[in-house]
């Protein structure tokens, strides 16, 4: 062999032999690397706008699902859920008037089988023979026991309870989104006194309940429902002397509306054109087709049916409101770290992972505390030794709740691979 040949051999021979300490040294590395007594350095950084698996690069995402030893499914409660019903008054109403009189009790002993912590909240006139408005007829409701309340001597008396508010309002046949707001915050010219305005209900509402919207009319919402979300607040733009607050899902009501659902039973006709009207029986069909609450049924994961179809809609539209309710109740993001495999949790190596039931599950990174959530996709820690919660930010949170699937949302808390962090 030439000398040439020689250095050429043993060139290679070194080269594998380094390729093989390589290997061996890569190898050691994951082995600590899965080891929870082995300290490492944290996990790189991922960019600033990290959103979750789809800025986490490949390879890392790999070794993180590679050396996960365990998937956990947190335990999470449902919060408490308020359901408010706004019922048109107007003379037309009058049959649709006595369906929710009659089926309210059924409606909320259905919610009640299924464990939620529910409250129900009227709105419209109180009281058990119509009422003359002006030159008007006007239908209001009395919801009798064991939801309604009752006198002393055991009588209905349209009164609330323990579990039911009843806020006296005049409802008119295109201002209830208008009304809802107007009276939730009893803004000027939606105070009792008032002709849009009524009792205060504001006090009947959780914090931390899911609120669910019903909403029953045979006509339109002259208020759009995108100003039902977003309106900012001042005069209202229809009628002068009426101050409207922020919309429900404002920046300025922090939130407490988040998640809200809108259903109805209104003038809709078929679900290819919003401005179909439905038709009666008699062929008449109602003043509008609802065209803004089907914008906010569908946006909001809520459901509908046709006032057209008298008695024979109440009975499912109550079950399918119900299990609406039921379906979207949000849960909660505060949640117990469960007990791992091993026994013992290294808050080094603990990552959070959700899905709404709808998209793919989502890897999220751990934050400093609350303030760091800045808006983005994270979760920390009640504290950052010894930690017994995982916290989701609030976006993550709102990504942990049902948007409609046919998957119940879940967060996993995942065991054994260095903590993702942003």
């Amino acid at each position: 062999m030439s000398t040439r040949a020689r250095f050429t051999a043993v060139g290679l021979l070194l080269s594998g032999l380094a390729a093989f300490a390589a290997c061996a040294s890569d190898d050691t590395a994951t082995r600590s690397f899965e080891s929870v007594e082995t300290p490492e350095a944290a996990a790189p950084l991922p960019p600033t706008d990290f959103k979750g698996d789809a800025n986490v690069p490949d390879a890392a995402e790999a070794g993180f699902e590679t050396c996960a030893s365990a998937a956990v499914e947190a335990k999470r409660e449902k919060l408490p859920v308020d359901i408010i019903w706004v019922v048109d008054n107007s003379s037309s109403m009058a049959p649709a008037v006595a369906e929710v009189q009659a089926g309210l009790n059924a409606f909320a002993n259905v919610v009640g089988t299924k464990g939620l912590d529910f409250r129900v909240v009227l709105l419209s006139l109180r009281g058990t023979a119509p009422i003359p408005i002006g030159v008007k007829w006007r239908y209001p409701v009395c919801v009798p026991p064991p939801l309604g309340g009752v006198d002393g001597a055991g009588d209905p008396n349209c009164a609330n309870t323990a579990l039911f508010t009843h806020a006296a309002v005049d409802i008119q046949s295109t201002q209830p989104l208008e009304q809802i707001l107007g009276t939730l915050d009893q803004t000027q010219g939606y105070t009792s006194g008032n002709a849009r305005g009524g009792e205060p209900w504001a006090q009947a509402l959780r914090a931390n309940a899911t609120k669910s919207i019903v909403i029953v009319t045979d006509d339109n919402s002259r208020f759009p429902g995108v100003s039902f979300e977003g309106f900012p607040g001042g005069d209202n733009p229809y009628t002068g002397g009426l101050v409207l607050p922020a919309g429900i899902l404002h920046p300025s009501r922090g939130g407490a509306w988040l998640g809200y659902v809108l259903s109805g039973i209104y003038g809709w006709g078929t679900t290819v054109d919003p401005s179909i009207r439905c038709t009666f029986p008699d062929n008449s069909k109602p003043t509008a087709s609802g065209s803004e609450y089907t914008a906010l049924v569908l946006k909001t994961g809520g459901v509908r049916a046709k006032i057209c179809d008298g008695s024979a809609a109440w009975g499912p539209f109550f079950d399918d409101v119900a299990t609406a309710v039921v379906k979207t109740a949000r849960v909660a993001c505060e949640l117990d770290i469960p007990v791992a495999e091993a026994g013992t949790v290294d808050p080094a190596r603990v990552n959070v992972r959700v899905t709404d039931g709808v998209k793919p599950p989502l890897s999220v990174p751990r934050v400093t505390g609350e303030p760091a959530c800045a808006g983005l996709d994270g979760w920390y820690y009640d504290a950052p030794t010894s930690p017994t919660k995982v916290i989701l930010c609030p976006r993550s949170c709102e990504g942990a709740q049902s948007h409609g699937g046919t998957k119940l949302p879940k967060v996993e808390i995942l065991f054994g691979c260095a903590t993702l962090v942003r």
